[in-house]
């Protein structure tokens, strides 16, 4: 976990911890036919192979997490509001990783930027100023995100 330090708070609340990830056992067809963006039609004959998501997102439970990101500041990255976010706690935030911090105790997802000796958390969305973490905030990295889930339907 990466830390840093100071009292004053900023609302940045995009994320909201859902909890922690278990194994599963469940596999799902996984068919080698590309589906076009037409009527797709996949045959029984394409099948490949039988595919859990755990394989798929590459999930190492019980260091993965699931948080739920709220909001627009990460839209250029391709998570919107609502999407669930797959999140390694056993990976080492990086330059230029996406990570879920806390900086003063709100929490937010944002890209993890190191300028020089500078630590700075940007949105993917233009309307978003950068977080620069200034002596004294208190940043903590809570892990980084591996993965995005978004449903298309919502069913009754």
């Amino acid at each position: 976990m990466f830390i840093y330090s100071n009292p004053v708070a900023r609302n940045m609340n995009t994320a909201i911890i859902l909890g922690p990830l278990g194994q599963s056992s469940t596999e799902l067809p996984f068919y080698s036919y590309r589906v076009p963006a037409g009527f797709p039609s996949p045959a029984q004959d394409h099948m490949e192979q039988a595919l859990s998501l755990d394989e798929l997102l590459d999930i190492h439970a019980p260091h993965m997490y699931l948080v739920r990101a709220i909001g627009s500041s990460m839209i250029q990255a391709g998570i919107f509001d609502g999407d669930i976010l797959v999140v390694s706690r056993g990976r080492t935030a990086a330059h230029n990783d996406i990570v879920i911090a806390a900086v003063n105790g709100e929490t937010c997802v944002k890209r993890l930027s190191k300028q020089g000796e500078s630590v700075v958390l940007l949105s993917e969305n233009t309307k978003f100023p950068p977080r620069y973490i200034m002596e004294g905030d208190e940043l903590m990295i809570w892990g980084v995100v591996v993965a995005s889930l978004r449903r298309h339907a919502v069913h009754g």
